[in-house]
């Protein structure tokens, strides 16, 4: 006679135990693997405005270092000008303020090559107006680099001397060899240290998005050319500035947007002397 054997089994109950542990484990488990994932997302976005933000604020920095003393101007909504180191009026905030402008030093011919373009120096005894003599300097090399810059041929306005402590733009021919002819209002007194600009710069922020603009004439306060900006950084909360002396701090802030209802939000401050 054949004996069944009987296989031990779980019981309905202890079924119904097992698939319950089961689904909370599952549930803590996508609980989760969902913070995770968010977390990586948020740290993702915060990354990327972090550094999209630092490139900007690098390359403002870089520009305003160049900026020739005394044409650096904050502009109103309203697009009045004020000197970036005057007191802001009563009633007036940040945000009524969308850019600032100024003239910029010519660094790019500057340092191009070996022999600087425009070598910073004049040689008083050598100068006699409209004419300086300025030893050590590779003009004609200056002329070519400007022309590029300004998409190919030499700017209709005239590139521009800066002497210290003076703002007034002394307007030069094409550069050539080693001698700049003033062509506009001749400078009364020389001094051995000069500037050569050939365009001013402003940062400007239109719809939310900050903008550079470039190549228009070389003098304090002016007017742009609309046709010549670039995109600098989209999506821009806060662009404050503030000058004292020959000092200017400005404060940038860009928004990274995660989902409909969440933002992150990424800021740098500098100081350029």
């Amino acid at each position: 006679m054949k004996h069944k054997r009987l296989t031990p089994a779980f019981t309905m109950l202890e079924l119904i135990f097992v698939i319950a542990i089961l689904g909370v484990v599952a549930s803590l488990g996508s609980e989760m693997i969902v913070k995770i994932y968010d977390s990586y997302i948020v740290q993702r976005a915060q990354h990327r405005a972090t550094l999209k933000t630092q490139l900007a604020a690098t390359q403002i920095a870089n520009r305003l270092a160049s900026a020739i003393p005394g044409t650096v101007y904050r502009i109103r909504t309203n697009n009045n000008y004020e000197p970036i180191d005057s007191d802001i009026p009563g009633g007036i905030s940040g945000d009524d303020y969308k850019g600032i402008q100024w003239v910029g030093a010519d660094t790019e011919s500057f340092s191009a090559t070996a022999t600087p373009g425009w070598s910073g120096f004049c040689d008083i005894d050598g100068s006699s107006t409209p004419t300086i003599s300025t030893p050590g300097s590779n003009l004609n090399s200056t002329a070519n680099v400007i022309s590029n810059l300004a998409g190919g041929t030499f700017p209709s306005f005239n590139s521009a001397v800066y002497f210290p402590y003076d703002i007034t733009a002394y307007p030069v021919t094409t550069p050539a060899g080693n001698t700049l002819t003033f062509t506009g209002t001749i400078p009364t007194h020389i001094v051995e240290h000069y500037k050569l600009a050939w365009t001013s710069y402003a940062l400007i922020v239109d719809g939310g998005d900050l903008y550079l603009y470039y190549n228009f004439d070389p003098t304090a306060m002016a007017a742009r050319d609309e046709t010549t900006r670039s995109l600098l950084m989209k999506n821009i909360s806060t662009f404050k500035f503030k000058g004292a002396g020959r000092t200017i701090r400005f404060k940038i802030c860009k928004q990274e947007r995660i989902s409909a209802d969440l933002n992150i939000t990424s800021c740098k401050e500098k100081a350029v002397f």
